[in-house]
């Protein structure tokens, strides 16, 4: 009888996995956070050069467009 008792406890151990879609996001989220906290600085210099390389070019083609010949 605890023999079955303990099968019986070891199927229904190996069939929960419900918490195991959890743990991958919380998992998946430290990842991200450890990127963003490793590599944060450096996209962030970046993006702004770029978004400043940007602007300067919009504001240059504006400046050319209303130039009357």
């Amino acid at each position: 009888m605890l023999a079955k008792l303990r099968n019986r406890l070891r199927k229904n151990m190996l069939k929960n996995n419900r918490g195991q879609g959890a743990t991958e996001y919380i998992l998946l989220v430290a990842v991200v956070v450890g990127i963003v906290m490793v590599f944060g600085p450096k996209i962030k210099k970046k993006l702004g050069e770029t978004t400043e390389d940007l602007s300067g070019k919009i504001g240059q083609s504006v400046q050319d467009s209303t130039k009357v010949d």
